[in-house]
């Protein structure tokens, strides 16, 4: 009998814990080696474990919802079995009159196949982020939840209705009419309770400075296009980054973690951006080294995290080793936000609002004048035990004036 091989969750993964987001593979299916089997959620990131061998699915031991431990047996694989699968449509509770409505169904995982059948939607219509273009259950839930959105789609997309059942007696919590609740995902759990544990342990005070990003500004137009030649994207936060950086070697405690008995100050600036995955929550990459970083290599790091992020392709440690982290919250459209919540455990986060056109005074020749400047306000959030207001302030002037006096 061909032996039985365990496959584990990875020993290292981003966040606190993962949960199975959903199998892949069902008992009695082929795999072939490095098959996608198994969907594990973190509060950072969704990653595939592939299978170690070629064989046949024999167990499932961790079902959808189940924490996943690093190095837990998921399930396990007859490792070389010569015998045959069962066939895709005896594994999935699909029926063959489902497969007709959803063209080619039997080609798409089970977890596909199964929220192709709750929510009604053809698979082939969405566009699939998991690996080779694959489309996930995710990527279904996405697909269903924009449709849910959209007017008169509601009904169309529902499950059957069950037969009305009387109402229940009050409780006091009702829900109110024409509500829907939404269960919160591993990664929404997982920020809420990051959060508020920074929020408890940690004093935060929030300093706000005005930055005018002209001189950026003309940087970045004269050397874009150069950039772009080279598939480069320059964007603002590339300067953001790299400005940030330099205002470490003014405060270098505000590179620090918060010990109880120490102030530990990093020697290397890792510097995190936090990314936006729309209603799903974010994500914070990080571009390690960013002292030793020219800008050009900063915009290529962040093209690639910020793409991969996006896409769902994020490794966990893409995530790890953060000293110090940027909200570029200006981008979805506020002026100010306070306060930036710290990831913790650092020491600050960086907060830089929406860049627009302002009336601002500028002394030229000794003379007043009123000018029309492109300026953003920027932020920095910082623990109270570890900096104080002096340091704060003396950051941001330093990061202003990298801004502001950019060379041409």
């Amino acid at each position: 009998m061909a032996a039985l091989m365990d496959v584990q969750a990875p020993l290292e993964q981003e966040g606190t814990k993962a949960v199975v987001r959903a199998w892949l593979k069902q008992p009695g299916e082929a795999v072939a080696i490095d098959d996608p089997l198994v969907e594990l959620e973190t509060d950072k990131v969704t990653q595939e474990v592939p299978s170690p061998v070629a064989g046949i699915l024999a167990e499932i031991l961790l079902q959808s919802g189940d924490d996943a431990g690093p190095g837990a047996v998921l399930g396990r694989i007859r490792a070389g079995d010569a015998c045959r699968s069962i066939p895709a449509a005896a594994a999935s509770p699909i029926s063959h009159e489902t497969a007709k409505a959803v063209p080619d169904v039997m080609r798409y995982s089970p977890a596909v196949r199964h929220a192709a059948l709750q929510y009604g939607i053809d698979p082939a219509t969405v566009a699939g982020t998991g690996k080779n273009g694959r489309v996930t259950r995710i990527d279904i839930e996405a697909a269903f939840a924009s449709r849910a959105d959209a007017p008169g789609v509601t009904e169309t997309l529902a499950a059957p209705r069950a037969a009305p059942q009387p109402a229940p007696a009050p409780t006091g919590r009702e829900e109110l009419a024409g509500s829907r609740t939404v269960p919160h995902s591993t990664m929404r759990l997982a920020i809420a309770s990051n959060t508020l544990n920074s929020v408890t342990v940690a004093p935060h005070v929030t300093a706000v400075f005005e930055a005018d990003f002209s001189a950026i500004m003309k940087h970045r137009e004269a050397n874009k296009a150069a950039l772009a030649a080279r598939g480069i994207n320059l964007s603002y936060t590339a300067y953001i980054v790299v400005a940030a950086a330099a205002a470490m070697r003014a405060v270098p405690e505000i590179n620090s973690r918060w010990h109880d008995d120490r102030l530990e100050i990093f020697d290397d600036v890792n510097i995190g951006v936090g990314t936006a995955l729309g209603d799903k929550g974010l994500v914070v990459p990080v571009i390690r080294r960013v002292q030793d970083v020219s800008l050009a290599g900063t915009a290529t790091a962040l093209q690639d995290l910020t793409a991969r992020a996006r896409s769902g392709s994020l490794k966990p440690e893409d995530m790890r080793g953060g000293t110090f982290t940027i909200s570029n919250h200006g981008v979805s459209g506020s002026l100010f936000a306070s306060p930036i919540i710290i990831n913790q455990p650092q020491t600050a986060i960086l907060g830089v609002g929406k860049l627009e056109k302002r009336v601002v005074v500028r002394e030229i020749g000794g003379v007043d004048a009123i000018q029309i400047r492109p300026m953003a306000y920027v932020s920095l959030t910082i623990d109270h035990r570890a900096v104080d207001g002096h340091q704060t302030n003396l950051w941001l002037t330093r990061f202003v004036e990298v801004l502001e006096n950019w060379p041409e």
